[in-house]
């Protein structure tokens, strides 16, 4: 399952919210990164012999089910019935059967044998246990027993209701141009709701056979894991072909009036199906899935193993997205996509969404896991494998480096977190299994898998994966498993390794965390050691943890990237010397070649200096993702009290020379953490001039405008490069964008919507008053809930007072046609933007509390306001307005806030400050000494130099 995108990804994502933190996340904010996160809930494991056991008792095995469903939700109605004849085999004597229910009642049930002939039906009782969710089937008479190795045929009539919490068996709408509704009955069983839609042995290594059939309305149409079954189907009944042996929790139906696309390569049909009148807009899902499912059989060497492919857009899907086998179900806009209306970013997270939906179709579906303890083991292939399989689908993406910003660097900060868990961790109750959808099942077992495809080479990765889906397929796996198909393949490519995998795997699978590699060099020996212990926060903290670590190196001598294989292991010990490498002393070293390896490196103070010289001077000898690293490393170190702002910023100003995405999205997450907190300080100038000069040639190179056959990524780093100029106050990058906003205002000249948000926030920050008013005006009178929302978040970017008084002033207008939601948002638009804008909202309330407070009577604005004011209060002025505020309403209005008001005020302004007071003086300090080198004229020749370049790029715009 999907829920991490993008981003978020998941997904992603994706594409981070990271990129713009005010201060590091807490910990509940950083386990909800993935496009498929449930609730955050961990256990310890429990005694499967406990009274309180959720586990289902091993006396009885189902072999195939007939599933069968009658419903009208054609015209809304939730009610529906169902009957299941369930062929299972007593293993041992039992005087009970025991399946998982869920909100299902009014059973029938009876048994009859399938080893005599003539057999007669066995009348049953039923019990249902609504905490555990057992039904407990037993015969009416005492003295009926069940055999061991007895064969049975199990068949149970129920009722239902269609669920409208989107689990389980579930009831969804849209409603078309003309007003219309109309309804769909669709379902979401991962990971315990398969149970809704028919009493079943819901868990996912009691795999069996589902022959399914729907009775509907003859208007609608029904779709499942597998084709229709001809003979079966006639007006109104949709009988589906039996499936391959598979988990409850894969199985999917839709019932609906939905529409579809149809393509087909390799000799495998794909449809993709949404409501009606979007067909013109799913050719991209379609196409993806096409060339994704391609990429993926040819690296697996196994085909996909069902005679059809179809994928489904919903429009009520928490999940984000759903692997069950052969009927992929998304949300509705991961299915939509056209070329004059939806981002690159959108594009690039669909084809991405895709790989990770089809990976499970391997790793999942045709091999599932014996029990959520392993989830990674579908989860981590799948979230690797959403990047494998579009680099080989897409190789002009060079997807890896958007892996590189999202998963790889979102795992490694939710991994150092202390309430991290093995990626290998036992749960049980439902709550606790949903409790598994986080990090620690999708980015960082991707990471490690990633790690060991490079460390092991990409040849004993691939066939071991083969030997793998090969050898286990219909079956389940735990992740032993997987580690002897590894070795297996190791063994047959001639791989030496140090220990077997499974000593080398289960050191990351078993333990939460990930090393800190502190590299120790010897420059007159040309030798160095690496030390390892688990990365936390705490630098002066110690601790035992070890790992099976692999390396490999590039130095200034051998700058070759190419080979990312491991050359040294540290063999689960704390240090190890390496005396081969032989590195002249005024050579730069650096571990970890293309950031493949899972862990973070802390290097001496010397070696960084050559980093930074190499950097500055020729940052090409440095792979993009290494640049990229290494500039996070150092930013995590900071903050961690390792390294100092020296080091980070020697670093920050080769920026000048960048072009790559990876290391600018980085810089972007750092240089925007800085901004925040530097914005009102009379000193914020000498940050500002640093970051222009470091942006504005690359920033003048790509522009605002996408060019024509520009390689793919420019798109997302031009996202970056005009929101980060434009926060620090690029002169170029205010007039670009103004002059972009105003000829799409007044000539109609489309703005691409890749740059759409950024070109109106940087269009609108110093914007004429004519053009800021058009687009208030806009905002009141736009239908568009899309177009509402980004004239709303632009509209504060301004950096004129008079323009946000006028802005602000419009959330107690009653006449103007906003919404009460988007009355209540207009404030956070501006004091989340810049200084000007909190100065601004701080001023509007100072007058206007009182009827900002009154807006809604259902929630208290007021109160939400000053808490999110607080939260970017950076100077003791700003923190003296504040406060005289919140005291004025605690006297004058105490009914418009809550009670602990002025305690978070204060916590989060003092959060603010201290940080200022560690990190303000020494970066302030670094910054004045970088303006007053070189004669002190540099900010002076970068000013003019900048005048020159912003005046030559907007005659060639003009001109061409």
């Amino acid at each position: 399952m999907a829920m991490w995108l993008l981003n978020s990804c998941l997904l992603l994502l994706a594409a981070v919210s990271l990129q713009a933190r005010l201060i590091l996340p807490q910990d509940d904010e950083l386990l909800n990164g993935q496009l498929e996160t449930k609730s955050q809930f961990f256990a310890t494991p429990r005694d499967d012999n406990d009274v309180n056991n959720y586990r289902l008792p091993n006396n009885t095995a189902p072999e195939s089910y007939k599933v069968e469903l009658w419903t009208n939700v054609h015209n809304g109605t939730r009610a529906f019935n169902g009957s299941v004849q369930i062929d299972l085999q007593v293993l041992e004597l039992s005087s009970s059967i025991t399946l998982h229910y869920r909100q299902t009642s009014d059973f029938t049930a009876t048994i009859v044998s399938r080893d005599q002939a003539n057999a007669q039906p066995i009348e049953l009782d039923v019990t249902p246990d609504t905490v555990r969710e057992f039904l407990t089937i037993t015969p009416k008479l005492a003295t009926v027993t069940f055999a061991a190795n007895t064969n049975w045929t199990l068949s149970i009539v129920y009722n239902g209701t269609l669920r409208s919490d989107m689990g389980g068996f579930y009831i969804s709408s849209y409603t078309d141009d003309d007003n219309t509704v109309h309804y769909l009955a669709t379902t979401q069983f991962e990971s315990t709701n398969a149970r809704h839609a028919f009493p079943c042995y819901d868990e996912p290594n009691r795999r069996a056979t589902f022959t399914i059939t729907i009775h509907h309305d003859p208007s609608y149409t029904a779709i499942s894991n597998m084709p229709e079954d001809a003979a079966g189907t006639s007006s109104g009944v949709t009988a589906f072909q039996t499936t391959p042996k598979m988990s409850t929790y894969l199985i999917a139906f839709i019932v609906s009036d939905f529409e579809s696309t149809r393509g087909e390569l390799n000799g495998l049909p794909q449809r993709v199906f949404s409501r009606k009148g979007k067909q013109d807009q799913q050719e991209w899902a379609l196409w993806s899935g096409l060339v994704v499912e391609s990429s993926l059989a040819g690296y697996f060497g196994v085909p996909f193993a069902l005679p059809k492919l179809d994928q489904a857009g919903i429009p009520d899907f928490s999940a984000g997205a759903m692997e069950n086998w052969g009927l992929a179900t998304y949300r509705e806009q991961y299915m939509w996509w056209t070329k004059e209306n939806s981002t690159i970013n959108l594009k690039t997270n669909i084809a991405n969404i895709i790989g990770h939906e089809y990976a499970h179709m391997w790793f999942g579906d045709l091999v599932s896991i014996k029990w959520w303890t392993y989830l990674w083991l579908k989860e981590g292939f799948a979230t690797l494998f959403s990047y494998e399989s579009n680099n080989i689908a897409f190789p002009e993406w060079n997807t890896y480096q958007i892996y590189h910003v999202n998963d790889y660097n979102s795992a490694l900060l939710n991994d150092a977190l202390a309430s991290a868990t093995p990626m290998t961790h036992y749960v049980q109750t439902p709550s606790e299994i949903s409790g598994r959808y986080n990090t620690f099942s999708y980015a960082k077992p991707a990471s490690v898998l990633f790690m060991f495809k490079n460390a092991w080479t990409n040849r004993v990765f691939r066939q071991g994966l083969n030997k793998y889906l090969t050898k286990n397929q219909y079956t389940s796996c735990d992740e032993w498993d997987l580690f002897e198909s590894f070795q297996e393949a190791a063994d047959e490519q001639g791989l030496t390794l140090p220990t077997t995998v499974a000593n080398i795997f289960s050191s990351w699978s078993h333990q939460a965390g990930y090393p800190l590699l502190t590299v120790e060099r010897n420059y007159g020996a040309g030798t160095f050691t690496v030390k390892q212990q688990r990365y936390v926060a705490d630098k002066d903290a110690t601790n035992q943890n070890t790992w099976y670590v692999p390396i490999n190196f590039a130095t200034a001598s051998s700058p070759d990237y190419r080979n990312t294989s491991a050359s040294h292991y540290l063999l689960n010990v704390s240090e190890l010397a390496v005396t081969d490498a032989q590195i002249g002393s005024d050579d730069w070293l650096l571990l970890n070649k293309q950031s493949s390896g899972y862990y973070r490196i802390l290097y001496d103070n010397q070696n960084y200096q050559l980093l930074a010289k190499v950097l500055a001077e020729q940052p090409y000898k440095i792979h993009a993702r290494n640049r990229a690293q290494l500039l996070y490393d150092t930013y995590i170190f900071l903050n961690t009290g390792r390294l100092t702002h020296s080091t980070l910023f020697n670093f920050l100003s080769y920026l000048k020379n960048e072009n790559e995405y990876a290391p600018w999205s980085t810089a972007n997450t750092i240089l925007t953490v800085f901004d925040r907190y530097l914005r009102g300080d009379e000193q914020y100038s000498h940050f500002s001039h640093f970051v222009v000069e470091q942006i504005d040639g690359i920033f003048n190179k790509l522009g605002v405008n996408e060019i024509p056959g520009e390689h793919y990524l420019n798109n997302y780093l031009r996202v970056v490069l005009i929101s980060l100029a434009c926060q620090v106050g690029s002169q170029s990058c205010y007039e670009q964008s103004a002059l972009k906003l105003k000829q799409f205002l007044l000539q109609g000249i489309t703005i691409e919507p890749t740059v759409r948000t950024q070109a109106f926030c940087g269009g609108l920050r110093k914007a004429e008053d004519d053009i800021y008013n058009r687009v208030l005006q806009n905002l009141g009178s736009s239908s568009d809930a899309t177009d509402r929302s980004l004239f709303l978040s632009s509209l504060g970017c301004s950096q004129v007072p008079s323009q946000l008084e006028t802005f602000l002033s419009s959330s107690l207008d009653q006449t103007n046609g906003l919404s009460d939601s988007e009355r209540t948002s207009l404030l956070n638009s501006a004091y989340s933007r810049s200084e000007v804008g909190l100065t601004a909202s701080l001023d509007f309330l100072e007058s206007k509390w009182r009827d900002y407070a009154q807006l809604t009577g259902s929630t208290k604005p007021l109160d939400l306001a000053l808490r999110g004011i607080a939260t970017y209060v950076v100077s003791e002025k700003q923190q003296t307005r504040l406060n005289a505020l919140v005291e004025d309403v605690k006297t004058n209005g105490p009914e418009y806030v809550n009670e602990d008001l002025s305690t978070t005020v204060d916590t989060r302004v003092k959060a603010n400050l201290d940080w200022l007071a560690i990190h303000r003086d020494p970066l302030i300090t670094w910054l004045s000494a970088y303006h007053t080198k070189d004669n002190g004229s540099p900010a002076l020749t970068t000013s003019l130099a900048t005048i020159l370049a912003t005046t030559l790029t907007l005659l060639l715009w003009q001109l061409f």
